[in-house]
């Protein structure tokens, strides 16, 4: 049977120092005001079609230790022109809800990082290319390396 699994393989999100990686980067402008931009840079793996990358944005907030929280907001693509490469932007984080479960009010609140609402938003992996993600600057990006096997499973007729 086939199945993802979630793997974080030696991964960074930075600023990139090497020479191709400034090269590749060059495509991608710089963040505009009340933005960041975050970096990620993958690393070569034998078959990258058994791989996927999960972008998650969020940030950490000051919540309740029971509910459930998400933002409103999503993550576009968008083609950088001129360069046919592509970069993810989140223009604006929020309102942020949750569920609705009754807390103890004496109960104090924790810190919890808070992610987009929705379903998880994933790509291709290219190590070839850095990921580049826009997010407002108050802000985090974090992510996920998922894989799986090139084995595959039949399915019975229904």
């Amino acid at each position: 049977m086939s199945v993802f699994r979630f793997v974080i393989p030696f991964c960074f999100i930075a600023a990139v120092s090497s020479a191709a990686a400034q090269d590749n980067l060059k495509a991608f402008p710089s963040a505009e005001a009340g933005m960041a931009r975050y970096v990620l840079e993958l690393p070569k793996q034998e078959d990258e079609s058994l791989f996927q990358v999960e972008l998650i944005v969020g940030k950490e907030v000051e919540i309740d230790p029971v509910n459930t929280y998400f933002f409103g907001g999503q993550i576009q693509s968008k083609n950088v022109e001129g360069w046919g490469f592509t970069r993810y932007v989140v223009e604006r984080l929020g309102p942020m809800a949750g569920t609705l479960i009754a807390v103890d009010p004496d109960q104090p609140n924790v810190a919890r990082f808070v992610r987009l609402g929705g379903e998880p938003f994933l790509i291709r992996y290219n190590s070839r290319l850095p990921v580049v993600v826009y997010v407002p600057e108050d802000a985090e990006v974090r992510f996920r390396i998922w894989n799986t096997t090139a084995e595959s499973s039949p399915m019975d007729k229904g």
